[in-house]
């Protein structure tokens, strides 16, 4: 199908800058951007849709999360990182079924689907649901099989995460033409041993696969590490030979400049999490330092269980402020360093290099905000009230790959009511 998106305003990237093409014109053949201008196309489309009124953007990016989590959205909060996990949310996943993890990961699309989230990256078990979901969705995903290990003496090819991780990559990477990309993961340092990090990060060198990690998320884990290995984490990853090839780093609070440094040598993105690592009471990442030394820096919102929610718009507003008050310097992270790191550093963090702008020849991954809204009016600077003043409830529109997946409230790939009750259901099941 060939469709036509006419009269919206659309923010294109040009020189490492977003720029508003006003009342323009989008046209998209099959799954490809085919036209972009201020004049109308000379040739015939199938559908057009008036966007008067509408800010089009490239679709959101979710450098980090863990779907299967939303059923545990509201557990434990007001609790430091170390006792939220290990003695409330460990115990609790524990008990998670594979109809629960199912569940939870379609309550987690929806969620996405409806804030302007087009792809995500996701770490979590029993990823194969996930996929199945993503499929039928529509949206994009790069899934993970997260590795962890306490044994010293467990083997790397007789771990059954490891062998559910390789299974995974087998089954599904590239899949759905490739909406579906399948990375390897190492929940963290303290999580696993060297043994099974060194394994799987051979094991995804081996298929030019990436590796996702948490990293420096708190400064107990930064202290821990070095007290244990003489290495800070991003040392002693880099030892594992982690970083050999495509990798990106969660959180990523309490680097040092010298951990910054090496990161920028093996060109690890860094995926910056800021309401995650704000309720957890971890800290607040210094990403106009990194992004000032050339680091790729990405946007995440983390699960549901510590934000507790999945909205890139609010984690872009927060993300444009947060480092503002920080520095007491409105000019720290300027609006365009934010806006790339939900749209364009998210693609390359996948190893997608035909999304993440809006351009001809780029998949039609594309969002549409209603800027007809009292909040954001009068619209003086699209990219200022985006970030500033939009809400996720603005977006009306939300397509991947020239399909579209949501529109005006309506979902047209998932069962909304269905999700939505199982959900309820499963949560009372599982905390009584």
């Amino acid at each position: 199908m060939k469709r036509l998106l006419k009269g919206g305003d659309i923010l294109i990237y040009e020189g490492d800058r977003f720029s508003c093409l006003k009342n323009g014109f989008l046209g998209i053949d099959g799954d490809t951007i085919d036209y972009l201008g201020i004049e109308a196309p000379k040739e015939t489309y199938d559908q057009v849709k008036d966007m008067t009124g509408r800010l089009l953007l490239p679709g959101l990016v979710n450098g980090h999360t863990h779907t299967g989590m939303s059923l545990l959205r509201g557990l434990g909060s007001d609790l430091p990182l170390k006792e939220w996990l290990f003695d409330t949310v460990f115990p609790v996943e524990d008990r998670l079924t594979d109809e629960d993890l199912r569940i939870g990961m379609e309550l987690s699309l929806l969620e996405m689907i409806a804030s302007g989230t087009t792809a995500f990256t996701d770490m979590y078990m029993s990823p194969g649901y996930t996929a199945r979901a993503v499929v039928a969705s529509g949206m994009k995903a790069n899934l993970c099989r997260p590795m962890q290990s306490f044994d010293p003496d467990e083997e790397p090819m007789t771990c059954r995460r490891m062998r559910e991780m390789l299974a995974l990559y087998d089954e599904w990477n590239g899949a759905a033409e490739g909406r579906i990309c399948v990375d390897f993961a190492i929940h963290a340092e303290y999580t696993c041993t060297e043994k099974m990090v060194r394994a799987a990060a051979e094991e995804a060198q081996k298929r030019g696969a990436g590796m996702h990690i948490h990293l420096s998320e708190t400064a107990a884990e930064q202290q821990n590490c070095v007290e244990k290995y003489g290495l800070t984490p991003a040392q002693w990853f880099d030892k594992m030979g982690a970083f050999n090839g495509r990798a990106y780093a969660a959180h990523c609070v309490w680097l040092t400049a010298e951990d910054r440094a090496l990161l920028k040598e093996r060109d690890v993105t860094v995926i910056h999490c800021p309401e995650s690592n704000l309720k957890l009471g971890s800290g607040v990442a210094d990403v106009p330092a990194m992004t000032d030394e050339g680091l790729t820096v990405a946007l995440g919102t983390d699960g549901a269980a510590s934000n507790n929610n999945l909205n890139m718009v609010e984690e872009m507003h927060l993300a444009a402020m947060l480092h503002k008050g920080v520095r007491h310097d409105p000019t720290a992270l300027p609006m365009d360093q934010v806006l790339r790191m939900a749209t364009v550093n998210g693609a390359k963090l996948q190893g997608r290099t035909d999304t993440g702008v809006l351009a001809v020849g780029k998949k039609a991954d594309v969002i549409a905000v209603d800027m007809d809204r009292p909040h954001l009016a009068p619209c003086i600077d699209p990219l200022s009230n985006l970030l500033f003043s939009a809400q996720a409830a603005d977006v009306v529109m939300t397509m991947a790959d020239g399909q579209i997946l949501y529109e005006n409230g309506d979902f047209l790939t998932l069962d909304r009511d269905r999700i939505l009750f199982e959900a309820r259901q499963a949560a009372r099941r599982l905390l009584g």
